[in-house]
């Protein structure tokens, strides 16, 4: 806003009147006004024309051309990134994310690299397309089986520069190690494996055989992860290999039952086995112990038979008879008694004695 002042030198200033330097409102002060027209003045004289020489207005435009080529040496990354400095396409050194320098084209250069991005590599696959040339693979047992898989990978944080100036066609060349090495690891192994429990393996082989061979080329890259996709038999025999399969499947369930009933049956045998062992054990010291009872009856009844024979005799016959006759039907007649008269002429014996029937009844 314009300022007036109501008083001398050193008095305060309102709008409306004129400026501090007593210029016309909106008039720039003296001494700016001056250092304008000095600037004017100098700026003449080094640029070409009737005013300056022609020289220095050359050197002026070189001057201005040199500082907006410095200047043009200024570059950001981002935080992914790693910058590789060249000066004449020598490597100097690199640059982390944020505002970073070096000299400008033609003299220097800077390559920006993506260290932290994950790269992805298909082998025998494509976007819905398959790759036969690079998925069949001969196993160890002169089978070919069809692999697809993917390959994750980085540029080594560390050592970027390998990456840059010591393999070119960093993709190509990946590709061609991961092929390399899976042909290696599949041509090790057995179709039957490869189809069913070396998966996890076969990646983990590949990816350390891979790291292997990059790290040897100092290729300055990482290999993160190897993914297989499919492994199958060529889709030419892939029905014949599902039939062995199957048959392969049906021996193991057979031989899974075959393992159950043994392991069923042949603990009851073993049990049977050992009951009867016990039992003739039992056997063997029952009738050894009836048998050792008998010689010392025996050598007993000898002892008494040695010091009164008739006697042991008499008594020997008699419990013989005892044992004969014991349960035995028995009719006894004494022809003694009555007047030494016999037995009647007529005795109904058999009426005497109780009839088989009824003694079983009894």
């Amino acid at each position: 806003m314009p300022w007036s002042s109501e008083g001398g030198n050193g008095g305060s200033w309102k709008p409306g009147g004129a400026g501090p330097w007593g210029q016309k409102p909106g008039a720039p002060p003296p001494e700016f006004e001056e250092f304008l027209k000095r600037a004017q003045e100098k700026l003449k004289q080094w640029m070409p024309g009737p005013t300056g020489t022609g020289g220095r207005g050359v050197l002026a435009l070189a001057l201005a051309g040199a500082i907006i080529w410095l200047v043009s040496g200024f570059y950001t990354l981002g935080p992914n990134e790693v910058g590789l400095n060249r000066i004449f396409g020598r490597y100097t050194g690199k640059t982390g994310p944020g505002l970073n320098y070096n000299l400008p084209f033609p003299i220097g250069s800077v390559e920006k690299l993506p260290v932290t991005d994950r790269n992805t590599t298909n082998i025998g696959f494509a976007i819905q397309q398959d790759l036969p040339e690079e998925s069949l693979m001969l196993t160890g047992d002169e089978n070919i089986a069809d692999v697809k898989f993917v390959v994750i990978w980085q540029i080594d944080p560390v050592h970027p520069e390998n990456y840059a100036f010591n393999i070119s066609n960093q993709r190509e060349t990946v590709k061609a190690v991961a092929e390399s090495a899976m042909r290696e690891v599949i041509g090790r192994g057995q179709i039957q494996r490869i189809l069913t429990a070396d998966r996890p393996k076969i990646e983990s082989d590949v990816q350390e055989l891979m790291q292997k061979v990059l790290s040897g080329y100092k290729a300055g890259i990482l290999v993160l992860q190897v993914q297989l996709q499919s492994v199958d038999p060529p889709e030419q025999v892939i029905a014949a290999f599902k039939d062995v399969t199957a048959a392969q499947q049906d021996q193991n369930r057979l031989r899974n039952e075959a393992e159950a009933y043994a392991n069923r049956v042949v603990p009851e045998a073993n049990g049977k086995a050992a009951a009867i062992i016990q039992e003739a054990e039992g056997y063997k010291l029952q009738t050894v112990a009836q048998a050792t009872g008998q010689v010392s009856r025996f050598n007993q009844i000898y002892a008494q038979y040695k010091k009164a024979p008739e006697v042991t005799r008499e008594r020997l016959y008699l419990e013989t008879m005892e044992r004969v006759l014991g349960a035995m039907d028995k009719v006894i007649i004494d022809q003694n008694g009555g007047q030494g008269q016999g037995v009647v002429p007529y005795l109904p014996l058999g009426q005497l004695t109780p009839q088989a029937g009824e003694g079983g009844r009894k």
